[in-house]
């Protein structure tokens, strides 16, 4: 199965990072989830999620898909420099992004949307030479966005379509009995 790293440091979303790690974990998707600055983030919400891995002790070009949360935390991931660099070696290397919320923005100011189709949070919609959707997700090539928390199902469900296909995707949906 894939392998997917996902990046969060305290203020990330809840649900937007909850909801897709669940539903890629109920799909037997490994899902490794590396913090910035120790073992443990905690959410907007304050759900607090703890024995997560260091991303600066990992090898994160071992995954297939980076997973990027959004909420308040998208203002430290952007500035961060080793978050930088992962994300630009998945953009260099054709490797998956998935980004949801916030953090197409962060994509966005890297030039990463460029000539793409991509949604985001609304308000945080700039020109960032793409093409906006006013949609819950959306895919491009090897780049998947969400719009906001509202989303995230629809999102982890694009996510899982596209690490394995539209036959298991449905599965795991009629396992939870999703509609839509």
């Amino acid at each position: 199965m894939p392998k997917v790293l996902c990046i969060l440091t305290d203020n990330f979303e809840d649900l937007e990072a909850i909801g897709p790690i669940a539903i890629l974990r109920r799909a037997k998707i490994d899902v490794d989830v590396a913090t910035l600055y120790k073992n443990s983030a905690t959410g907007k919400y304050l759900n607090h999620l703890t024995d997560l891995k260091d991303l600066s002790k990992i090898n994160y070009k071992d995954y297939d898909l980076l997973f990027l949360p959004g909420g308040p935390q998208w203002a430290v991931l952007e500035n961060d420099p080793l978050v930088k660099e992962v994300i630009k070696y998945y953009h260099d290397n054709n490797k998956f992004i998935a980004a949801i919320c916030a953090m197409p923005t962060v994509l966005g100011k890297m030039g990463y949307l460029k000539d793409k189709n991509y949604t985001c949070f609304k308000s945080m919609n700039e020109d960032f030479g793409g093409i906006f959707h006013d949609t819950y997700c959306i895919k491009d090539d090897k780049l998947i966005t969400g719009m906001s928390a509202a989303a995230a199902i629809d999102f982890a469900f694009l996510i899982l379509e596209t690490l394995t296909d539209k036959t298991y995707a449905q599965k795991i949906k009629d396992s939870i009995y999703y509609k839509n």
